[in-house]
């Protein structure tokens, strides 16, 4: 027999027993909700599937036995309202129920989730009977290359202990797997960048070797990434300055532009080399710190070039949409960066394996003519630098270095070529290409800068020298030369700064670095051959190897 009251907007449930015998009870209720009184445990349930309740009375008896009944009823509820999709299939495969969010998908997709279903409910009725409430299965589910679900299938289990029914879990994990599948193709290509074959490399120079690198980065740049504006730029730990080795999309002022390794005035790149630590700039026009990049650039992405936990470089991508880079942009920049600063790391290495040897260059020739005559040259070169504006004075002094020039020549005329004691080639006559061109041998060295000016000089080159960079720079502003031979480490000027005065004064005139064993930590051979730098001589080297490059050099300045 059940009673029902109308007034109040809750609803109590009262399930028949001693409470529902007492009239003030259910007088007392009946002023705060509505009531309604059910005979049975079952009848309750369908009252609460129908209608629903917000309360529900009933003898101590019949507690956990209702609540778990009605706590399957909440779970659907609680599925429903879940973000992921969600279903119940029955034994003969029929889907009996899905939330919204599973009907959302097209049909193809909700028909792959039961047919999983079905199959995973073979397996479960295929397991010997338990008691074992609990049975569940995890499986991944790719459907038609454009979805991807972790899909995790629960079975219902009867009293007899057979399934009844599965409730399956759809978690929709396709962008994840996107995401996936960018990084493992960015980890490939970053493999590709350092993967090096050593067949091809053998017949490569250093500059080869960083336009296949820079091939490499932009095709993944632009393929994977689709970034099309990004720069490359590289630290000179001496000065602390930011070097452009690669850029695209980029204009000329903005490669060219000058920045430092400081969190102030030196622009998001300046700052992320100095910090070490990698950017976002949502909007350009916002940032302080940015500096003219792409042309009508609202947003940019700078991480460092990190080598063993060291900043080498940066690597900076810029955009003309406002907000364009998100964390997982940064993510994909960072491991493209450390791929980057290995693979220059590792064409510096091979550079210097290339022309390694263990013989170290020696040499007893006695210059007991060429250095006085060096000397003169260098002291008129000084005095030439200090009276810059005194055009007659300098005029003179010119006069000067050329009765130097015509001194040397006179002496290659009557001196007779001797052997050089240590080194595995002499040269016994003048070489056609050599004879009368100006050489300038910069290093710090005595027995390196004396024995390579005398080899060029027994072939027939006009040599003068310089002990430091700022005399190497001097001259090069006051003379002209068919060649410069400068040490990348040196006093007072490094290597890469003599390659720039003379690309500055005179363009035409090829330079060829020397440097020590593996000795290159400002990545002046990389920098220097994205700008036309005409070879590299590692030391300790060979007479021939340094005929071999010197004659390279000059063959590039004449004319096919």
């Amino acid at each position: 027999m059940a009673s029902e009251s109308a007034a109040g907007k809750l609803r109590y449930l009262i399930v028949s027993g001693p409470h529902a015998d007492r009239p003030e009870l259910i007088e007392a209720l009946s002023k705060l909700a509505g009531v309604r009184i059910v005979e049975s445990a079952e009848e309750a349930l369908e009252v609460i599937r129908s209608h629903g309740c917000d309360l529900v009375i009933c003898p101590a008896t019949q507690i956990v036995p209702l609540a778990r009944r009605v706590g399957h009823m909440r779970t659907e509820n609680f599925l429903e309202e879940i973000g992921q999709g969600a279903c119940v299939v029955d034994c003969e495969g029929a889907i009996i129920w899905a939330n919204q969010r599973l009907k959302q998908y097209p049909e193809s997709i909700v028909e792959r989730i039961r047919q999983a279903c079905v199959e995973l409910c073979g397996e479960f009725s295929a397991e010997p009977t338990s008691s074992d409430p609990v049975r569940v299965r995890n499986r991944r589910l790719d459907v038609d290359q454009d979805y991807s679900f972790d899909l995790t299938v629960s079975a219902r289990i009867g009293v007899d202990g057979t399934v009844e029914q599965v409730v399956a879990l759809a978690w929709d994990v396709t962008e994840t797997r996107r995401l996936q599948e960018k990084l493992d193709a960015i980890e490939a290509a970053g493999h590709q960048l350092v993967n090096w074959d050593p067949e091809t490399l053998s017949h490569m120079d250093v500059t080869d070797r960083l336009e296949q690198l820079e091939r490499g980065i932009v095709a993944c740049c632009h393929d994977l990434l689709n970034y099309d504006n990004f720069v490359v730029r590289v630290l000179d730990k001496r000065t602390r300055r930011l070097d452009t080795i690669l850029a695209t999309g980029l204009s000329e002022e903005a490669r060219d532009l000058v920045l430092y390794a400081s969190t102030e005035g030196n622009g998001i790149s300046g700052y992320v080399a100095a910090t070490g630590q990698p950017c976002i700039c949502r909007d350009t026009t916002r940032d302080p710190r940015y500096k003219p990049g792409l042309e009508g650039a609202r947003s940019c992405l700078t991480v460092p070039l990190l080598l063993h936990d060291e900043v080498i470089g940066v690597f900076n991508v810029e955009s003309r949409q406002p907000a364009a880079f998100d964390d997982t942009d940064l993510q994909f920049a960072e491991i493209l960066a450390r791929y980057i600063a290995l693979a220059l790391h590792m064409l510096e290495l091979m550079a210097v394996e290339r022309y390694a040897t263990t013989d170290q260059l020696a040499s007893d020739v006695e210059a007991e003519l060429a250095g006085p005559l060096n000397d003169i040259v260098a002291r008129v070169t000084r005095l030439m630098e200090d009276y810059r504006d005194n055009v007659t004075l300098r005029e003179r002094l010119r006069s000067l270095l050329d009765d130097v020039d015509t001194i040397k020549g006179s002496l290659q005329a009557v001196t007779r070529p001797q052997g050089v004691t240590g080194l595995s080639r002499q040269p016994e006559e003048r070489d056609e290409l050599l004879t009368g061109k100006r050489v300038l041998i910069a290093d710090d060295e005595d027995i390196i800068r004396d024995t390579i000016a005398d080899v060029l000089t027994k072939a027939g080159a006009i040599t003068c020298v310089a002990d430091d960079g700022d005399q190497a720079l001097a001259m090069i502003r006051s003379q002209r030369f068919d060649l410069v031979l400068s040490d990348i480490k040196m006093p007072n000027r490094d290597g890469y700064e003599v390659f720039a005065a003379v690309r500055e004064v005179n363009p035409e005139c090829p330079v060829v670095l020397i440097t020590g064993f593996g000795y290159d930590p400002n990545h002046t051979i990389v920098r220097a051959s994205r700008e036309g730098l005409a070879g590299v001589l590692f030391k300790p080297f060979k007479v021939e190897q340094l005929l071999e490059e010197v004659r390279d050099a000059l063959k590039s300045t004449v004319p096919e």
